[in-house]
């Protein structure tokens, strides 16, 4: 769909401002556009996408749970470093090694699996956060549905 330049500057927002409020890069939401999570939006008779608020709501909405759910690539990265670091301690264990040595790998050890169980903890946490609103609201739609079913006629 073209649009003329006025209703664009009321009404529409170009990608570049819809990335900076979502705290997403363009090509992510471009990404977006290519698998559907996104509609394909207006377009100026130049090219230049056109957004809605609604489509900043909805980048918003799958940042979250992208986050919610997953793990971003910086925590993929260092957990996988995590089991190299891990892989080279093991490695490196001498059983006729001087206590000191044995402790300060074990403490090395220690701080890496420590690290591993910060990220999942927290993303559990975000998980159990999102069950109980999720649990609101299906109390409060059964709440209603009652309510209603209490309202209509019998037949």
């Amino acid at each position: 769909m073209k649009t003329s330049q006025p209703e664009a500057k009321s009404a529409y927002l170009q990608i570049g401002e819809v990335a900076e409020r979502a705290g997403v890069s363009q090509r992510t939401i471009r990404f977006y556009e290519e698998k559907g999570l996104l509609k394909a939006p207006a377009r100026l008779e130049s090219g230049y996408r056109l957004y809605t608020e609604e489509d900043v709501r909805r980048v918003k909405q799958i940042k979250k749970l992208q986050q919610l759910l997953g793990v971003t690539l910086a925590e993929i990265k260092e957990m996988v470093e995590a089991q190299d670091t891990l892989r080279q301690l093991r490695a490196e264990y001498r059983p006729d090694a001087p206590v000191d040595v044995k402790l300060e790998q074990l403490r090395k050890a220690t701080e890496v699996v420590q690290r591993q169980y910060q990220i999942v903890h927290h993303k559990v946490e975000q998980l159990l956060e999102m069950k109980a609103q999720l649990e609101d609201w299906l109390h409060t739609f059964e709440r209603w549905r009652k309510q209603l079913e209490g309202q209509s006629p019998k037949s």
